[in-house]
Order: C-alpha cells, then sequence, then structure tokens
C-alpha cells in the first residue's frame, strides 16, 4: 500500500517515513507542496499525509489541487495550528482528518486504517477473482477456504493484479507502486522471486498468475 508524506521538517518527515516502512507501507516522503504534486502525477497512492505549512505550496493548496483533478485518496492533515477554525478550513478543502502536533505514531496510524477502511465510492470494499477473496482494508486475503499469510511486497502485488484482473500489470507497474525505488527491483529478478512465491500461496484455489513474456503479468481464473 503506497503512501505519500509530505512534510517539511527533516526530522520528523524522516521519523514518519520509516514509521510507516516498519508497519509495512510503501513510501514516498517530500519536504514541499510542489514536490508532493510531482509526485501525485507521477503514482497513484492509497492515502497522503500532508503537513499544513510548506513551502511551495501548503497542505490545503495541495489537497485542493487533488480534489481538482480528481484524486480521490484520503488526505490526514498533521498542523500544530489546533484553533477550531483552522481544522474546519482543512477539512473545506478536501482532506479527510486532521491530526494536531505533537501526536502519538500510534494514533496516527489508528487515523490511517480509519481512512482506509472507508471505501471509495467507485469501488467495492472486498475485491474478488473467482474464489479468491481480497480486502484492502483489513489485508485479509482467502482462497477457498485458505488464508494465505502474505508478506507486505505480496500484498502489494497481489492488490495491483487483483484491481487490474483480468488485464495484464507491466512489471514497471509493479516496481513503481510496490517498491520504495522501483530501480531495485527492475535491475534484478526481484519481481520473479516475489511472483513466484505468491503463485506458490495461491496454489490449489481457483485463480492462477500468468506470465506475459515481454510486458508483465495478469491474475485469471483457472
Amino acid at each position: 500500500m503506497r503512501v505519500l508524506v509530505a512534510e517539511d521538517d527533516s526530522g520528523l518527515c524522516e521519523v514518519l517515513a520509516r514509521g510507516l516502512r516498519e508497519n509495512d507501507y510503501v513510501v514516498d516522503a517530500v519536504r514541499d507542496g510542489q514536490e508532493a504534486v510531482r509526485y501525485l502525477r507521477a503514482y497513484s497512492y492509497e492515502l497522503v499525509l500532508l503537513d499544513w505549512r510548506m513551502p511551495g505550496m501548503s497542505g490545503p493548496d495541495v489537497v485542493r489541487w487533488m480534489r481538482q483533478h480528481k484524486q480521490s485518496a484520503p488526505v490526514l492533515m498533521l498542523t500544530a495550528r489546533d484553533a477550531p477554525a483552522d481544522r474546519v478550513a482543512g477539512l473545506d478543502q478536501g482532506a479527510d482528518d486532521y491530526l494536531v502536533k505533537p501526536f502519538d505514531f500510534a494514533e496516527l496510524l489508528a487515523r490511517m486504517r480509519a481512512l482506509l477502511r472507508r471505501p471509495p465510492a467507485v469501488q467495492q470494499p472486498e475485491l474478488t477473482v473467482g474464489d479468491l477473496r481480497f480486502d484492502p482494508a483489513t489485508h485479509e486475503v482467502r482462497v477457498g477456504d485458505n488464508q494465505p499469510v502474505l508478506t507486505a511486497t505480496e500484498f502489494g502485488i497481489l492488490e495491483l493484479l487483483v484491481r487490474k484482473s483480468p488485464a495484464v500489470v507491466a512489471r514497471r507497474s509493479i516496481a513503481m507502486n510496490v517498491w520504495d525505488d522501483e530501480a531495485d527491483a527492475m535491475g534484478s529478478n526481484t519481481i520473479d522471486v516475489h511472483l513466484a512465491r505468491l503463485r506458490a500461496k495461491l496454489a490449489g484455489g481457483m485463480v492462477r498468475i500468468e506470465t506475459v513474456r515481454g510486458i508483465g503479468y495478469r491474475l485469471v481464473e483457472q
């Protein structure tokens, strides 16, 4: 699950990125609003953490840009401004929640989970292909009566394949959405290794991962 963190305090930005990665999120971390917009143009995110006051563009400016460009990822605003008028202003711009600094990291994770549990208007909370049931909010995967245990990387790959099924997902798209540094995945057989392990965990069900040579992979019903 890919998350964008935009926070101009370098120390806090580093702490947030490290903590989220330790909790199995794929994280892009930037320190100003204009850079945040560049990343939002290039990648798809399940959730965005925005600092209120950033150089270039403020947090409210970024979330306004997101909503104007039909980007519906939930936004959690981080700020030291705790006056009711400030909270109202941030929410009115399109933010989904508001967390006042300093905050406890456990509370941040809880608020993120709450936002991710909200099903997008155009998607079902649970996705299915054949007898595979995939819940992006709870990270539960079932294949028939079995519940395979997936790593965070395997879960990220499977999520892309399920959402696109039966279309082909390019190797580059997998690298961009599942790895922090796509070059790490594209420059080796890393993707193939993870796909082989994922195939083994889905074995016995009514779905399979097909390799489309020279392009990528797709998830199809048996």
